[in-house]
């Protein structure tokens, strides 16, 4: 998929994103990375991210759908919702879009240590400060939908009725450019303290993993539909 430019400087392809202050830990330092392969995989693995931003004074944070494109993130939702109303249509001194903070987060294992304070978890995040701003672009707005229904299932946009006038009215999407961003991630096991490894508890990680289910058929699919191979290989 391709879109227009960004009008924001974005890194070339295989560059990293530049550290900010708002990107730079303040703790665990060593565990941030601004590689942008790493970024892209952990944004393209998740299906949920969580978007922050502030109303009438107060955070407000909303789990949502996301596709990215490039280095953009697209996030979509009724055009009564809270962030969509405040972003405004488009990127102009007289509109400046909404200040948001979206992060994603994968759980891997569980690190179960010796001593309670030392528990923890092992995990992979991406959190991305910008301003986002309205797709009022007919052809980018459809590029942004598509986007996010294969983010959901690969290939899944080209084998479902694309969205109608009606539909498209009553849908807004969110454009989010990649340009504060970083990871941040944790791996191996527990770090407890040298006096506490005589301890009779056990200690090390319960890994989790990812996976699907057999397929769902709905209840009124009509007869004769087979499973496409992109849904068959999950």
């Amino acid at each position: 998929m391709q879109t227009q430019p960004s009008t924001t400087d974005t890194p070339s392809p295989g560059a990293a994103y530049t550290p900010t202050d708002r990107t730079i830990p303040t703790r665990s330092r060593e565990r941030a990375s601004y590689d942008r392969e790493s970024v892209h995989a952990i944004l393209d693995e998740a299906y949920v991210c969580h978007l922050g931003f502030v109303r009438d004074g107060a955070p407000v944070v909303l789990p949502t759908l996301y596709g990215r494109v490039s280095d953009r993130l697209y996030v979509h939702g009724s055009t009564g919702s809270r962030p969509l109303r405040m972003a405004g249509a488009s990127a102009t001194e007289q509109d400046p879009g909404l200040p948001v903070c979206l992060t994603v987060t994968h759980v891997d294992g569980l690190v179960l240590a010796r001593s309670a304070f030392h528990h923890s978890i092992n995990y992979r995040s991406v959190v991305v400060h910008g301003t986002a701003h309205q797709v009022t672009d007919p052809e980018e707005k459809r590029l942004a939908l598509d986007a996010l229904v294969d983010h959901v299932v690969p290939g899944r946009a080209a084998d479902s009725r694309p969205a109608d006038a009606k539909e498209l009215a009553a849908t807004a999407v969110l454009r989010l450019d990649l340009n504060e961003v970083s990871a941040k991630a944790r791996t191996g096991g527990p770090n407890d303290e040298p006096e506490d490894m005589d301890l009779p508890h056990w200690a090390g990680v319960v890994p989790l993993r990812k996976g699907h289910d057999a397929l769902i058929p709905a209840d009124d699919l009509a007869p004769g539909i087979e499973v496409p191979a992109y849904l068959a290989g999950l």
